[in-house]
Parts: structure tokens; C-alpha cells; sequence
């Protein structure tokens, strides 16, 4: 089961502009990210849920979305995200928390996957322009991740790296989203011996 959400968890980039993300299932996507480990159990990541169309289209003007795809400005209109989940750091509680940013990215969006959900972690954030949009104390919060959601419309498809593509993520003729993996073996660096 495990295995078959992180497989499902994939870095989607096109979805579903008319399928819309209650509140409430924000709110629950959200509820999971309060019962993981945190750094000093000090909690310091909060959220700011969204999934109005016009805070949406403000969030999408600050968010830079695929590096490797340098002729590709990001989705269409009609394939944006129908919400958002603004990871904050309390600054009173705790600074530059980037293992706690993953582990509960990582579980919003499983916990996505799970409701028939995806969404892209992205990082490259206009952070003072959202900051500004969105009324956010950036003297009490850093904007630390943004992780845009909705109901994936792309196919994303996992392969072995190849000389031609390294490491590098393409998209096909298409429009198949490639992502090149390294293998197993290249990754485990030791194994014990019984």
C-alpha cells in the first residue's frame, strides 16, 4: 500500500483546472503534517491553506515550476493548481527546519495521493512578492516550501537513466513527463554480510 501511494506520488505539474479542492479536505491533506516528528518537537512549520481562484492565481504568478524544462513556462490556465499549502516557519519557534519541511511535504502529499489528489513541492517562491500578495509577517515567518495541488491531467512516467538523458527530467512529443531514476544498486553504497 505503502509502496503503491509513493509511486503514485509524483512531481505533477498539469492538473484539472474544473476539479476543485474542498477546504475541509485541505484541512485533513493538512491535519497530517501535525502528527510527524519535528526537529526538537518544536512545530515551528504552520500553513496557510488556500483555494480561492484568486489567491491561486496569486500564488501561481510567484512560483517558478520546472528548471529542466527551460522552453516550458509552466501549466496552462486550464492546468493550474485548484489550491495551495504554504509551508511557514514560526521564527519564534525555530529557524531554517528543512528536515521538517520535507518529512511533512512529503506526508501532505501522500496524504494527497490517497484522497486521488497530486501536487509539485516547489521551492523556487517569489518569497517577498507572496509575501506581500498574501499579507504574510515575514517578521514572524520565513516561507519555506510551497506545494501546489489539484487533480493531475500529465502522465508521469519513472525510467532508468540513459546517456542521452542523465538525470536530467524531459517531457516526450507526447507530452509524457520522463523522469530518469538511478538504480538500486547505485544508490546502496553498503551492505552488510551475514
Amino acid at each position: 500500500m505503502l509502496r503503491e501511494l509513493v509511486l503514485k506520488n509524483r512531481s505533477y505539474r498539469r492538473f484539472d483546472g474544473n476539479t476543485k479542492i474542498t477546504m475541509e479536505e485541505l484541512i485533513d491533506i493538512a491535519s497530517l503534517g501535525r502528527i510527524v516528528p519535528s526537529t526538537a518537537n518544536s512545530q515551528a512549520i504552520k500553513f496557510m491553506l488556500v483555494n480561492s481562484p484568486e489567491e491561486n492565481n496569486v500564488i501561481f504568478n510567484t512560483l517558478g515550476w520546472a528548471g529542466k524544462l527551460t522552453d516550458w513556462p509552466g501549466p496552462k490556465e486550464e492546468e493550474r493548481p485548484t489550491a495551495y499549502i504554504i509551508l511557514l516557519c514560526d521564527l519564534e519557534l525555530g529557524k531554517n527546519k528543512f528536515t521538517d519541511d520535507g518529512i511533512i511535504a512529503q506526508t501532505l502529499l501522500l496524504g494527497a495521493v490517497e484522497k486521488g489528489y497530486g501536487g509539485c513541492m516547489l521551492g523556487n517562491i517569489k518569497r517577498q512578492e507572496l509575501a506581500t500578495a498574501l499579507s504574510i509577517d515575514t517578521t514572524k515567518y520565513a516561507i519555506d516550501l510551497v506545494i501546489a495541488l489539484g487533480k493531475p491531467v500529465e502522465e508521469v512516467v519513472l525510467e532508468d537513466i540513459t546517456e542521452e538523458h542523465g538525470i536530467d527530467y524531459y517531457r516526450d512529443t507526447e507530452n509524457v513527463h520522463h523522469v530518469p531514476k538511478r538504480s538500486l544498486e547505485d544508490l546502496i553504497v553498503h551492505k552488510s554480510s551475514n
